[in-house]
């Protein structure tokens, strides 16, 4: 085998299993960082190994028998009353050598474990993203509006912690469960946003991430059947992901709003499930924050029925996701339908009063702004927004097609044909 194709081999591997084997390694050495480290050096040693010998049968078990091999010297060199533990792991690595050897999937543990009471709460997703689900310091860094550096150095001090404070490996209690899954339900959702966001970068790692949020929830949901923003949660994404088809032409491969989605192209079975999981949760409980967005997305999905959107039902769940969510997204979404029942000024008043520090590199923010300045006759305006907005975008097909609109702003002056230009197009979370 190719230097090349073991390279690619161990690639897919990593692509796919990171989490698992990183939760495997890291559930039974307490220490994250380090299993993140012997994980990535067993991966560099398969590329040589599996170039020479070619691919194990079992590669997943080969890379964690390797892991601990080397998490194992790492212990002699530390400390040296290592050499029992030593002797375990050979004994351990002739099992995990076996072909029918199934690594156990220690995912959820390891989230629960990231959400402990002990750490700082506003690193409990980050965490989860980069240690469980394998996602790089920059791209979290991007979704949480702060600067790799930071990003990277806050998620250094929590895997610290997790190993100085001792804190145990194990499946929390039922009473401190719900604690802890309001943490693993945000880093879910922003998995599948970022998947998503990937769609068009790098499809491969798009649908990897959405496939692993879509089973993480569902796993969530067996662990706590009676939780309703769980299943809120997969209803959520699971309207989404409907959509994924519709999202590109199918002649040329551009970016579709979801205004000007074809519905035929919406996947009926998964909105069937989402719609399910949605009144699941509306028999458990009050709505909370995933309650009202995945009732935002239901109204959208109704236009395969009525060929028409409620904006005026979006508007009220808009203000009742403020309410127990405030987010930037919350807040453009909320402009927007404004915008839609007819109230562009009253709109725009409303971007204009977020933080400049959160709006300052956030995408969607000048997308929406575009939009609106559009639609009340601000060209000049719309412009500048609209080039903003391309400047932040790293999908070629959604920049040309923003390059697209921008183009047509300018060619435009009365309100109505601004309007019918600039379907909506905002939120890239409800298209």
């Amino acid at each position: 085998m190719s230097h090349e194709a073991a390279s690619k081999a161990a690639e897919r591997i990593a692509r796919l299993s990171y989490g698992k084997l990183v939760a495997m390694l890291a559930v039974r050495s307490r220490d994250i960082a380090g299993a993140e480290d012997a994980l990535g050096e067993a991966l560099l040693r398969a590329i040589t190994d599996w170039s020479r010998f070619g691919v194990p049968a079992n590669p997943e078990a080969w890379l964690v028998t390797v892991a601990r091999r080397i998490d194992a010297d790492r212990w002699r060199r530390a400390v040296a009353a290592a050499d029992g533990a030593a002797r375990w792991l050979l004994l351990e690595d002739e099992r995990l050598a076996t072909e029918d050897f199934e690594i156990p999937d220690d995912r959820l543990r390891l989230m629960l474990v990231c959400a402990h009471p002990a750490l700082d709460p506003h690193l409990h997703t980050p965490l989860m993203l980069q240690a469980v689900l394998g996602i790089d310091a920059r791209r979290i860094a991007s979704a949480f509006l702060v600067s790799p550096a930071t990003m990277g150095q806050r998620l250094s001090r929590a895997k610290a912690r997790i190993a100085e404070a001792g804190i145990r490996f194990e499946l929390p209690d039922r009473s401190d469960l719900p604690r802890r899954s309001d943490a693993v339900l945000a880093a879910i959702y922003a998995a599948y946003s970022l998947g998503w966001e990937l769609a068009f970068i790098d499809a491969a790692r798009s649908l990897d991430l959405v496939k692993e949020a879509i089973w993480l929830a569902r796993l969530l949901i067996e662990l706590e059947p009676g939780n309703s923003e769980a299943h809120a949660l997969l209803a959520l994404v699971m309207f989404a992901e409907a959509r994924r088809a519709a999202r590109r032409d199918p002649s040329t491969g551009g970016f579709v709003p979801l205004s000007e989605q074809d519905t035929s192209f919406w996947d009926l079975a998964m909105i069937a499930e989402a719609e399910h999981a949605l009144r699941v949760a509306g028999e458990l409980g009050t709505s909370g924050r995933f309650g009202f967005e995945a009732a935002i997305q239901a109204v959208h999905s109704a236009r395969r029925l009525t060929g028409t959107t409620n904006w005026i039902a979006i508007e009220h769940l808009y203000r009742g996701l403020l309410l127990v969510s405030p987010t930037i997204g919350a807040h453009i979404g909320h402009a927007v339908s404004l915008a839609e029942v007819g109230s562009a000024v009253s709109a725009l008043a409303h971007l204009d009063a977020l933080p400049e520090e959160l709006t300052s590199r956030h995408q969607p923010y000048w997308v929406a702004r575009a939009h609106l300045l559009a639609i009340a006759g601000d060209i000049g305006g719309a412009t500048q927004a609209y080039e903003k907005a391309i400047g932040l975008t790293e999908d070629v097909a959604s920049r040309r097609f923003l390059m697209a609109r921008k183009a047509q702003s300018e060619d435009l002056t009365s309100r109505n044909d601004q309007i019918s230009a600039h379907p909506i197009a905002v939120v890239r979370k409800s298209e």
